[in-house]
């Protein structure tokens, strides 16, 4: 029976596992992207996003609990860096967002043991999927006979502008 068990243990125990998603909470602040197994990305998101939570919530707070912020972090984190990187980039660039900060997206399966696979990304520092819409909308395509047609033309024209500046 399973009453109780509200985590994913991952076939490890306690400490190796507070250890495991430490560590991939580091490289994913850092990194900003991690590619792992599709169980361990889920339990990852689960871990990190109360973190960004907190470091998000210290730019509205005072400074006695945007320092108990900091400590409660670091202690799950234990990385100077890391903490830096949190505080300083992550939090306040997720300053507007009420939550869902980090993106999982299945990859398929790993050919040695066939292992689902997935890669966890925080969502505002996705370049790909931060274009704007306008952007987009300037890329058409154009035909070649009007890239031909206009190249004539414009040759032409350069020639009278260069003898009107002469003259």
């Amino acid at each position: 029976m399973r009453h109780g068990k509200k985590f994913k243990h991952l076939g490890r125990t306690a400490d190796h596992r507070h250890a495991m998603l430490a560590n991939m909470a580091i490289s994913l602040i850092m990194h900003k992207r991690i590619t792992t197994t599709l169980a361990k990305a889920k339990a990852l998101k689960k871990y990190v996003e109360p973190l960004i939570t907190r470091a998000k919530d210290e730019n509205n707070s005072d400074k006695i609990q945007s320092m108990n912020h900091r400590r409660v972090v670091f202690s799950y984190l234990q990385n100077k860096e890391a903490l830096k990187e949190l505080f300083g980039v992550v939090g306040p660039k997720v300053g507007d967002r009420p939550g869902g900060y980090t993106r999982v997206i299945k990859l398929g399966s790993r050919l040695g043991d066939g292992a689902d696979m997935a890669f966890i990304e925080l969502v505002d520092f996705d370049e790909n999927m931060a274009k704007t819409p306008k952007a987009a909308a300037k890329k058409t395509r154009r035909s070649r006979k009007s890239t031909k047609a206009e190249a004539p033309v414009a040759a032409e024209e350069a020639p009278a502008q260069e003898e009107e500046k002469a003259e």
